[in-house]
């Protein structure tokens, strides 16, 4: 049964209707992925230009301030939090540091320590079998007494001591004589210029190279390493023990800006494996003989002061989040480059290493491309704000997880190269979106209207020219939408515009200048009708079919025209308003040709306009009041219900019909209020009907729901309110809806039905057969009612189509039937008619042949009589 009535509707609508079927549409299937993919490379290609020039700026730029080093201190700042990450808490087993701290300088009375301490320290440790000692304290004059006992302890071949080299006018420290030049080291920690130790010097040469030196730390290594190493070669940009290698810094490594001379002789980063490096014992302990003798065997001892009054100390890479003894002594920072060395040559640790310049620039760029990336592809601000924050992670993440391997590459300038590019690219994004259409990349209202008045501005001293304006809009775009999902929707608007942009020589003439709305400008015209021509080509081409994702979209648009020629009355705004009301003066008519502006057009969009202001004026003033139509039984000829229509009795224009005001009502959401009221009104009056009228079976209120209402997410939360508030029971009121509110989204639909139905109401689809086909699900609609559509019942007694009319009509009141619904025809309105109906079996009916609307007195006084018919 459902089939045949599908056939049925199906076929005479069809039959009926001005549109081509499917056959008779040319198809032309498009892949909506390559579609989208191509649209997406249009875009690209526009935004192209602003990210190159952006990265062109920015890196050139932040290049220019890394190699003047106004970024070196930021950068030095990233170094020493990677620094304190990635160090250990360990110490270094082969190292023992013998400290001169305050309180040792207190026992002794007198400072410096006289050559007699020095021994009796030396020779108490050399009692215990060191591998070494290294004597980190100046030893340049004697400071009896005990200076022979000094220059014997000196002369064992496991003492390393320290000197200083001249620098500038002063003239340095010296060793002692006695000891040989492969166990005398140079002190020379370089301090960066942010007063920070990172760096030492390892080795010297003059320039004719027959002056060698050798720092204080290598001296240490070199002579721990006699046994084991073999050659010890110096090139120019590195040092080679035995095969190992150790990188020279040169003044731009990792992120240094060196002066040339800052950057002399062979230098390395000071690799801080931890702030506490070694075990300490303190002089005193020595000279007392108070400590465990297994401290010393075998290790390398370092002899140095470690009190800060002394001038011996440093601050480093941890001194930045140190609240107190924030500096290094000298000493312990000469172990951490012993320790450094020794895991390199022993255990094959990497030293630092750097990447070319060149290199670093180009990762600067990369990282400026980036963020111009980045930030054109992010459409919305929570999304660019976290694509930037995953970047910004990344970034420091890659930079030290390289610096976990001894990778030092820069950090700041890249991020920097990110922010400044993202922060123009956003800029000019947010002007190019000012003006363009984001989805297509088309001129949006606002541009196509300046370049409507520019193209005046260039004519205006010239001959004036005729300008057309085409104004497109694509129809039922709401449905495809809603039907199909916002993908195929956008997709739908991407495909139109790719097809105008093929019809035109040029994009400029082409803008989206509202959701589903174009606009093209066409100039010189020389012939009107070649442009009502050209926009009816353009209709035919906008109407061939698209496929998206296997479904079949069959697009068509509504065209308005407007000319005008340049001059000084010339207005590029409303020229584009002319075309505007044009369009919607050709959808008022349901007119499939183009529509040309003509004078009055927006003396009607005006009215529009103060209709609507009427309307929220009378909402407010309580202008509108229900009248009440009464729906018969026609086996009784009793009054069963009625059905509240609103009315418009406006102070300023008198009545206003309906069909003026709801169209309105529903384009603006001013039908969600006064939806809301027509529902209360209604209980309200069925509430007093019952009070004075009990009868079994009880009077029905009808209300006719609106799209807009329906979609409202707190529905039935508003209407089980009213009904509270009223004081009637659900079935007492009966909620009309049409077959197109429920197709939009039927699974959705489904569900608010069922939750409406869950309050005792009762459902009716409205103007069953003339909305969409949902025959194939209306068993699952909770429904208790159908209303024959008045199109079909007023049709069922003259024409040559008659007999079709009261086919459909028999069709859908024997469907309601089959599926225990009650069946209304609407708009009787003669007795024939009637009969008609009467002989189909139809239950109810309304119309004018038994009452119009009625005020609420005139229906009440209806309900009064004794027979209402």
């Amino acid at each position: 049964m459902i089939t045949k009535l599908h056939q049925v509707i199906r076929s005479f609508l069809v039959d009926n209707s001005n549109e081509k079927s499917s056959e008779d549409i040319k198809r032309i299937p498009v892949n909506s992925g390559k579609n989208n993919q191509k649209q997406s490379q249009q875009l690209w290609l526009f935004s192209l230009p602003s990210i190159i020039i952006s990265t062109l700026f920015v890196t050139g730029g932040i290049i220019t301030l890394r190699q003047t080093g106004h970024l070196q201190f930021l950068e030095l700042v990233a170094y020493d939090q990677m620094v304190r990450v990635v160090s250990s808490n360990g110490s270094d087993p082969r190292l023992l540091i013998v400290e001169v701290n305050e309180e040792d300088i207190k026992q002794q009375k007198k400072w410096p320590l006289t050559d007699e301490v020095i021994a009796k320290v030396l020779n108490q440790l050399q009692e215990h079998n060191p591998r070494l000692i290294a004597l980190d304290i100046y030893r340049d004059i004697p400071h009896p007494p005990g200076t022979d006992t000094l220059t014997k302890a000196l002369e064992q071949d496991n003492i390393v001591v320290v000197k200083q080299l001249p620098m500038g006018d002063e003239p340095g420290v010296t060793a002692p004589e006695t000891v040989p030049k492969n166990r005398v080291g140079f002190s020379d920690l370089p301090i960066d210029p942010d007063n920070v130790v990172r760096r030492t010097f390892l080795y010297v040469e003059s320039p004719s190279g027959k002056i060698k030196e050798y720092s204080f730390a290598l001296q240490i290594v070199l002579n721990y390493l006699s046994d084991n190493y073999s050659s010890f070669q110096v090139n120019p940009d590195y040092l080679k023990l035995n095969s190992t290698k150790i990188i020279a810094l040169n003044n731009t490594s990792g992120g240094y800006v060196l002066p040339p001379s800052e950057a002399m002789g062979w230098q390395i980063l000071v690799k801080y494996r931890s702030k506490q490096i070694r075990q300490v014992i303190s002089l005193t302990d020595v000279l007392t003989g108070n400590f465990d003798p297994n401290l010393i065997k075998d290790k390398i001892v370092l002899i140095g002061v470690t009190t800060p009054n002394e001038k011996d100390t440093f601050p480093t890479p941890y001194s930045a989040t140190a609240t107190e003894n924030f500096e290094m002594a000298g000493v312990e920072i000469h172990g951490q480059i012993v320790s450094q060395l020794l895991g390199t040559v022993l255990q094959e640790e990497q030293t630092f290493w750097f990447w070319p310049e060149g290199v670093e620039w180009v990762w600067i760029g990369f990282w400026s491309l980036l963020g111009g990336v980045v930030v054109w592809r992010s459409q919305r601000l929570w999304i660019l704000g976290g694509n930037v924050i995953l970047v910004v992670a990344g970034l420091w993440g890659l930079c030290f997880l390289l610096f976990t391997q001894s990778g030092w590459i820069p950090l700041v300038p890249p991020l920097l190269g990110f922010l400044l590019s993202g922060t123009c690219v956003l800029a000019y994004k947010t002007v190019y979106q000012t003006y363009h259409d984001p989805l297509t990349g088309l001129a949006n209202r606002r541009s196509l209207e300046q370049r409507l008045q520019q193209l005046n501005h260039q004519n205006i001293s010239q001959q004036s020219e005729l300008v057309a304006v085409l104004f497109i809009d694509v129809n039922r775009f709401k449905s495809i939408n809603d039907g199909l999902g916002h993908q195929a929707g956008d997709y739908l608007l991407t495909a139109m515009s790719q097809r105008l942009q093929q019809q035109l020589n040029s994009r400029k003439h082409l803008g989206r200048v509202g959701g589903d709305e174009f606009a093209i400008w066409l100039k010189p015209v020389k012939d009107k009708q070649d442009v009502v021509s050209f926009a009816e080509k353009l209709q035919q081409v906008l109407s061939q079919p698209l496929s998206w994702q296997g479904q079949e979209i069959y697009p068509t648009v509504t065209v308005g025209i407007s000319f005008e020629e340049t001059g000084r009355n010339f207005h590029g705004p409303e020229l584009l308003r002319y075309a505007d009301i044009a369009m919607h003066k050709a959808k008022e008519f349901n007119c499939s040709r183009p529509q040309i502006f003509e004078a009055g057009m927006d003396t009607q969009a005006v009215q529009r306009w103060h209709l609507e202001t009427d309307l929220r004026l009378g909402l407010e003033q309580k202008e509108f009041q229900l009248y009440y139509q009464p729906i018969i039984s026609l086996t009784t000829g009793n009054i069963a219900g009625f059905e509240a229509l609103v009315r418009w009795n406006s102070k300023t224009r008198g009545f206003v019909s309906p069909g003026d005001f709801i169209p309105v009502a529903e384009e603006t959401g001013l039908i969600v209020p006064l939806g809301e009221w027509i529902l209360t009104e209604a209980c309200r009056q069925i509430r007093a009907w019952h009070e004075r009228f009990p009868r079994n079976p009880a009077l029905i209120m009808s209300v006719n729901l609106s799209g807009r209402q329906f979609s409202q997410p707190n529905l039935v939360k508003q209407i089980q309110t009213i009904l509270d508030v009223a004081g009637i029971e659900g079935d007492r009121l009966k909620l009309e809806i049409t077959e197109s509110m429920i197709m939009n989204n039927v699974e959705e639909a489904i569900s608010l039905l069922n939750r409406l139905k869950g309050l005792g109401l009762r459902l009716s689809i409205d103007d069953f057969g003339t909305g969409y086909s949902s025959l194939s699900y209306l068993h699952r609609f909770p429904v208790d009612t159908l209303k024959v559509d008045k199109s079909f019942v007023g049709r069922m007694e003259d024409g040559k189509d008659s007999h079709k009319y009261i086919q459909i009509v028999r069709t859908i009141i024997s469907l309601g039937h089959n599926l225990d619904l009650d069946v209304i025809a609407e708009g009787i309105e003669t007795e024939g008619q009637m009969n008609i109906l009467e002989s189909l079996r139809c239950k109810y009916g309304q119309g004018y042949l038994f009452s119009r609307p009625l005020s609420s007195e005139n229906a009440e006084a209806l309900l009064a009589e004794d027979n209402p018919i």
